[in-house]
């Protein structure tokens, strides 16, 4: 038997040191895409987590948010503008109506609840609606029973306990609108709005949906004229903050009176 044994030429140190480089170099690419695809787990992970929380209204996230409430309150910020003023003597909501199409009608905004009670909607009209015939069903059933008209405050109340119930069950969602109710009892005139999270408020003048920053901005630097304020010039206020939504078309106004009636005009 014959054995042949083949010993291979060390390297040199120049040869060991480019394998090298090219080893680290191919660890260092490994490394930042490793490092790419762990930032896109964990990408991955909390929108996982977020859409865990979010499958129902009952289920808080670790930050103590309500995803389903939150998107709700969303829905309203999306609406088209409403405004609500109310002075010393009365108040008023000025909305604007948007259509779908221009071949398709204008949504109604603006709901009279009872002959002191009206309200104003931006969100879902759906919601609204529901919202609207409960209030009214509420409204004939204290007239039925009591013979008087039913006090503003304990109305709002009703639909605050009434879109507290929708986020308290899993099987349930929020109402995706928000109300902006005026009224007038023994006390005087009244403002409230309502939120999809049950929360209520009263204001001297205030504004929902979509771009009304702008006109809460305004009534907040004519808050001590609005208090002062007839019915006629609470109407003009609210129809410039609700022009304040079409960019700078208020300062394009001019108020003619016409008879005893304030009439708004585009100039020319």
């Amino acid at each position: 038997f014959f054995f042949l044994m083949i010993r291979r030429p060390p390297r040199s140190t120049q040869s060991r040191s480019s394998a090298a480089s090219d080893v680290y170099k191919r660890q260092g690419i490994n490394a930042e895409y490793m490092g790419y695809n762990k930032e896109l787990e964990l990408e991955q992970n909390r929108v996982m987590l977020k859409s865990f929380y979010d499958n129902d209204c009952s289920t808080w996230n670790p930050q103590g948010k309500l995803f389903q409430v939150e998107y709700a309150m969303e829905a309203v910020k999306q609406g088209s503008i409403c405004v609500g003023l109310r002075s010393n003597q009365a108040a008023v909501l000025c909305s604007l109506k948007r259509a779908q199409s221009e071949l398709a009608s204008h949504q109604e905004k603006i709901f009279k609840l009872d002959d002191n009670i009206g309200m104003s909607m931006s969100g879902l009209t759906a919601d609204a609606r529901i919202l609207c015939k409960f209030m009214r069903n509420e409204c004939l059933n204290y007239r039925y029973t009591y013979g008087s008209q039913h006090p503003i405050t304990r109305l709002i109340e009703k639909v605050a306990s009434k879109s507290q119930a929708k986020t308290m069950a899993s099987y349930k969602r929020p109402y995706g609108v928000g109300l902006l109710v005026i009224g007038v009892d023994q006390d005087g005139p009244h403002l409230f709005e309502t939120c999809p999270s049950a929360n209520y408020y009263e204001y001297y003048a205030y504004a929902i949906g979509a771009r009304s920053q702008s006109a809460r901005t305004y009534v907040e630097n004519n808050q001590e004229r609005i208090k002062a304020a007839s019915l006629d010039h609470l109407i003009l206020h609210g129809l410039q903050g609700c022009l304040l939504y079409t960019s700078d078309a208020a300062d394009d106004l001019l108020c003619v009176d016409l008879g005893g009636r304030r009439i708004i005009k585009k100039k020319k």
